[in-house]
């Protein structure tokens, strides 16, 4: 089993930033990927970034590019997301998931991003 502990969530005001962190624990010698979704009130899920363990290379939606970034430290198998220029419409619940090789994922509780304008 893997077990994800996120953290960082907050309230911020419209243009701050925030920066999540998730720490890995368990049987994580078959990380894949990490990465964030998140779900706005009312509105589907949605992937926000990803980083592929073997190499670092990551991935980022189109409407966080050039706001967001995701890096990850292996030694502490924690995944960060630096979420910079934030607007009212990143409101949302973000979560952590892990994948594994076999394609199985896991999923944080949850950290919950509030931007006010």
């Amino acid at each position: 089993q893997v077990q994800l502990v996120e953290s960082g969530g907050g309230l911020v005001q419209a243009g701050g930033s925030l920066r999540l962190s998730c720490a890995a624990s368990g049987r994580t010698f078959s990380t894949y990927a990490m990465g964030w979704f998140r779900q706005a009130p009312g509105k589907d899920r949605e992937i926000v970034a990803s980083i592929r363990w073997s190499d670092g290379s990551t991935y980022c939606a189109d409407s966080m590019k050039g706001r967001f970034t995701i890096s990850r430290n292996n030694a502490k198998n924690t995944v960060y997301l630096q979420m910079n220029s934030l607007k009212p419409e990143d409101t949302a619940v973000d979560y952590c998931y892990l994948e594994l090789t076999s394609s199985r994922r896991f999923w944080g509780q949850g950290t919950k991003v509030t931007v006010a304008s």
